[in-house]
């Protein structure tokens, strides 16, 4: 089984994820497929790729600066889907072998791309976090240690999502929630 986790920044993505994992009666594997893009980052081929997109000033110390990288694509959807366009191909690689890897489990992809992507299609269930703005926003400000205006920056890049398409719609991340989503 597969089960697709979306939803904005801050929204609880991956504690939803882990707390499925622990709640759960069957084995359960989670990707936080954020962290496979920051991996991407990392690969020669991506690192020339980005620097003939963004410029040289994305790299600092022979590595991609994900601070300066992210001040640029948050600012605009049409430079965030090309940071996508860029790194997907070594993105989908690490992706596919996961779920290869973890055929006799429960896969939890988190992403809130997700539903962009092939994968979207392949979870046998899809949870949306529909997390006020206002929770999201003191979350992920203490969790990246960013301010209100980089916050509101990487807002204005996220997606809408289509709630139509989604199995569970969820306001909140309480722990009763998910012991209900998990027994059913």
């Amino acid at each position: 089984m597969i089960i697709g986790i979306c939803g904005k920044s801050g929204s609880g993505k991956t504690t939803l994820a882990k707390n499925i994992i622990e709640l759960s009666s069957y084995p359960a594997v989670h990707l936080d497929i954020d962290k496979v893009g920051h991996r991407a980052l990392m690969t020669d081929e991506a690192k020339k790729e980005l620097i003939k997109e963004f410029g040289k000033q994305i790299i600092s110390d022979n590595i991609v600066n994900r601070k300066k990288l992210g001040d640029i694509v948050f600012n605009s959807r049409n430079k965030m889907q090309k940071l996508t366009d860029i790194t997907w191909k070594h993105m989908k690689i690490e992706i596919d072998k996961f779920i290869d890897d973890n055929k006799n489990k429960i896969v939890i992809l988190d992403w809130l791309l997700l539903p962009k992507t092939e994968y979207f299609d392949m979870c046998d269930i899809k949870i949306l976090l529909d997390i006020p703005y206002e929770v999201r926003k003191c979350r992920a400000i203490k969790r990246d240690n960013i301010t209100c205006e980089a916050f509101d920056t990487r807002e204005k890049a996220s997606i809408d999502y289509d709630k139509d398409k989604f199995d569970y719609i969820l306001t909140n991340n309480k722990k009763e929630n998910i012991r209900k989503l998990v027994k059913l």
